[in-house]
């Protein structure tokens, strides 16, 4: 079985990164990659400074030859296990059988987007159905936005939607009605309530709704529950935490502390599995962060090892 120092399971900006800095710090990296990012529909990435507006897999293609040119080694699969060994680090299995070891394993394999169970909705995520203003506010400012509620924070999207454009529609889908300074605020900005259940969306981004109205705009926005996928560090002992703002519940993230360390000695994170707000940037800078620590421990682990 072939070992690395550390096995990064997860090819996106966190794992790009992470493995970046590991390579460079002459460190053996395998990473380990399915190749299904988060943001394959999304047609640029935005905010990442001097690439702003590049192409996702333009972005992915050029930190792999990065990566490779200082060493790093890939390999195409999903990782679905990983055990500890007895002699200290991990064994990876792979879903077609491989098997590799490493003393060190950074888990950055990202999150689910889960989306309210609406014909229509699947497969849009990221091109014209959206989720996060950062992404894609600039590129649909001063158009009609729409907003389907999937939560009871109804009057967080609303209002932060409003920055991009005056004509913003929130279709409650079931959710209560903000009251209070919530109701107050988002009637202040000039954002209409439709108090309906979505049924279905079609092609032209037309909404059906369960009163037997319908209404169309030039983009629906949809808040994403965000969930980890943590099943490779569930097998660990790793643990899980719910995301919340106030009191709803967005989503479940992996817990680590702020160097991407987990509960488990020898397992780190990095990007959306362990941070579920993280944008493109901020995930390759906690590759980064936690490729460093990693590099940290096993330069302590190598000077024990030599003294005996």
């Amino acid at each position: 079985m072939e070992t690395f120092d550390v096995i990064v399971v997860g090819g996106g900006p966190a794992g790009l990164a992470g493995a970046l800095t590991l390579a460079r710090a002459r460190r053996s990296v395998l990473v380990v990659d399915n190749g299904t990012p988060r943001n394959a529909a999304a047609g640029h990435v935005h905010n990442f400074l001097t690439r702003d507006g590049t192409p996702p897999a333009e972005l992915l293609a050029a930190g792999r030859a990065e990566v490779t040119g200082y060493g790093g080694a890939f390999v195409t699969g999903t990782a679905t296990g990983a055990k500890p060994t007895a002699g200290g680090g991990f064994t990876v299995t792979l879903d077609d059988g491989r098997t590799f070891g490493a003393r060190r394993l950074l888990v950055t394999t990202g999150l689910a987007d889960e989306l309210p169970d609406i014909p229509g909705l699947a497969g849009r995520l990221g091109s014209d159905v959206l989720h996060c203003p950062y992404c894609h506010g600039w590129e649909v400012r001063d158009q009609a936005i729409g907003i389907i509620a999937a939560n009871p924070a109804v009057a967080h999207p609303g209002l932060l939607w409003r920055q991009w454009s005056a004509d913003v529609t929130i279709v409650l889908n079931g959710q209560p009605a903000p009251t209070g300074d919530d109701a107050k605020l988002l009637a202040a900005r000039g954002v209409t309530l439709v108090d309906d259940r979505a049924t279905a969306l079609d092609e032209d981004r037309t909404l059906h709704l369960a009163g037997g109205d319908t209404l169309t705009r030039d983009v629906w926005v949809v808040p994403t529950r965000m969930t980890a996928r943590s099943e490779l560090l569930t097998d660990l002992g790793v643990e899980t935490e719910p995301v919340r703002m106030g009191d709803v519940e967005l989503g479940v993230a992996v817990k680590a502390d702020a160097t991407g360390a987990t509960s488990v000695p020898g397992v780190w994170v990095a990007g959306n599995v362990t941070d579920v707000r993280a944008q493109v940037i901020v995930s390759a800078a906690a590759g980064l962060n936690a490729g460093a620590m990693i590099n940290a421990d096993l330069v302590m682990d190598d000077a024990h090892r030599a003294a005996g």
